[in-house]
């Protein structure tokens, strides 16, 4: 049961601010999932960093809503 618990709140400590991250890309809360596997962590990331955030602007004037 210790175990079990220690685990339980490794994710929450882990999978909550990849969720919000995530939504702040833009990208779907569902690969926070992918955050407690060890391998496909990796590859998540190596995709993230190099593909176009849904959330990006298309040209270098542009700003987003939420900056200034």
């Amino acid at each position: 049961m210790r175990g079990l618990f220690g685990v339980l709140i490794a994710l929450l400590l882990v999978g909550i601010p990849v969720r919000q991250i995530l939504l702040r890309t833009g990208h779907s809360p569902w690969w926070a999932l992918l955050s407690v596997v060890p391998l496909a962590n990796l590859i998540a990331l190596w995709i993230f960093a190099f593909s176009n955030w849904p959330r990006q602007p298309s040209g270098p004037d542009e700003v987003l809503p939420n900056q200034s």
